[in-house]
């Protein structure tokens, strides 16, 4: 049995098993509660069991498509860890949406199987079929049963765009097949050598489908409209995880290929870094909207990964710094993510879903806890010393500066010096008491306030968002159990 669960393929098909198990005890048993059972249960046993039992075997080839090293085994424990806490957070809210939500714990579950295939992947078959596994559920979760027109626009947006990146992806592989006779990352090592006009134009469209992916400008303008007119949970999972996936891939392609060796490529990655950066922290201070202002505050956050793939592909740097610096980010930025939006599901929980940024006025004064939670969040965020985003940033920091990227690091400085605003704006909001109007602000109508008296705050939910709260201090005080896992692990 410990041999079984020690194979490198045990985790896939074990989370497989679970979600068949799932769909015939849905369909035997109509009861709400079923399906959020065992969704817990398969990805506790994928992160208790499984996680543990493939972590001592060592790097293990699948064939020729999937790698199992460390580095799969890390993102394969991040995103069991966010499926659970975005279970836990969509239990009293989808419950409202819908009176029997079985098939969107299937989905959960589904786009988790394919988060985890996506990060082990080494080969353009399996990233591509972890990818669409992980994109195709998530249409469907991010029009989850709700009235109104923002659900259904945004899983349209969502369905229509996705599907022309992945369309430009796949004809992108096509290309690279046809310059380098393979669809595995690492027999393109040698194509830039070449100089074939064929592979640089696949990799480019590669390129372009990855970077939609990732939400990266000028590839962004979808993200704001799906993360507000998404359920508050599913956001949160499509902020963290399906980022999370496509980046682990992209970083796993980058080293094994060899892309940025290519001058061109390397700069055209810098200049996107630049202009996500940029981009995402001035659109942010344009917003009225919670959920758009954190849309574009994560199009900013991956565009300071972008400097540590930089740094991890060894340009100028040290790779195994640039793996760690990814590494120790994600771990953070999952966390901090969570926390926001485990704060506004469960201020949305009773009523209105609670996205516009005056119905936290005074939020401090009627929920203190939520605030203390959200404060926090909104503090990392902005890379605050004493929380777990000040050393994700540090990190990142520490790895431009030690591959000479000093126009990434200036972008990375001006800005996280610009995102501090409506970080704060988010802060002092919660603090202002109903009816005091900042000065210069022209009165307008009233937003209804989030976590009122009337209002029934799920305890359940409350619970999580605390313990991420706390998390977010703890790790920032001491981060050094994040640090000593992250550099015992195998880079990709």
């Amino acid at each position: 049995m410990l041999a079984l669960l020690a194979h490198p393929l045990a985790p896939y098909a074990t989370l497989a098993l679970f979600i068949v198990v799932m769909l015939v005890a849905v369909g035997a048993v109509r009861e709400r509660n079923i399906a959020f059972g065992v969704t817990l249960v398969a990805l506790g046993f994928l992160l208790v069991v499984n996680v543990p039992a493939v972590l001592g075997t060592g790097s293990s080839d699948v064939g020729d498509l999937m790698r199992v090293d460390g580095y799969a085994i890390f993102f394969m424990a991040l995103f069991a860890g966010a499926g659970i806490v975005t279970t836990l957070l969509s239990g009293p809210y989808v419950t409202r949406l819908s009176p029997w939500p079985d098939e969107y714990y299937i989905l959960l579950t589904t786009a988790v199987l394919g988060a985890v295939v996506t990060a082990a992947a080494n080969h353009f078959v399996s990233f591509l079929l972890g990818i669409e596994v992980l994109s195709i559920s998530l249409y469907a979760m991010i029009a989850y049963p709700r009235e109104g027109r923002k659900p259904l626009e945004a899983a349209a947006k969502y369905l229509v765009l996705s599907g022309a990146a992945s369309s430009t992806m796949l004809f992108g592989m096509a290309l690279i097949y046809m310059a380098s006779g393979s669809l595995a990352f690492e027999s393109m090592a040698g194509l830039s050598a070449h100089d074939s006009l064929i592979a640089d134009i696949g990799v480019a469209m590669l390129l372009v489908g990855i970077l939609f992916k990732l939400s990266l400008a000028p590839f962004h303008m979808w993200t704001p409209d799906v993360y507000q007119g998404a359920p508050a949970p599913v956001t949160a999972f499509l902020a963290t995880v399906s980022k999370g996936a496509v980046f682990a891939a992209f970083l796993r392609y980058a080293t094994d290929a060899g892309i940025l060796a290519s001058d061109a490529i390397a700069l055209g990655i810098a200049a996107v870094a630049v202009l996500s950066m940029v981009a995402g922290n001035v659109l942010a201070l344009l917003q009225e909207s919670v959920k758009r202002i954190l849309a574009y505050s994560s199009i900013a956050h991956v565009g300071y990964l972008l400097i540590a793939l930089i740094a991890t592909a060894g340009i100028g740097g040290n790779a195994a710094l640039g793996v760690e610096t990814t590494l120790v980010y994600l771990t953070g930025y999952f966390v901090m993510t969570l926390a926001a939006f485990g704060v506004m599901t469960a201020l949305s929980s009773d009523g209105q879903e609670a996205d516009d940024l005056m119905a936290y006025e005074g939020l401090f004064w009627r929920r203190p806890v939520l605030a203390a939670v959200l404060t926090a969040a909104a503090l990392s965020l902005a890379g605050i010393p004493l929380t777990v985003g000040f050393i994700a940033k540090f990190y990142v920091f520490a790895a431009g500066a030690e591959g000479t990227l000093w126009v990434l690091v200036w972008a990375l400085v001006i800005g996280s010096a610009i995102g501090i605003y409506y970080y704060l704006r988010i802060v002092f909001t919660m603090i202002r008491k109903p009816g005091e109007e900042p000065t210069g602000e022209s009165p307008e109508e009233p937003a209804p306030p989030a976590g009122g008296p009337e209002a029934t705050i799920p305890r359940l939910t409350a619970a999580v968002t605390i313990v991420l709260g706390l998390a977010i201090l703890a790790f920032g005080i001491y981060p050094t159990p994040i640090i000593d896992f992250v550099t015992g692990l195998t880079g990709p």
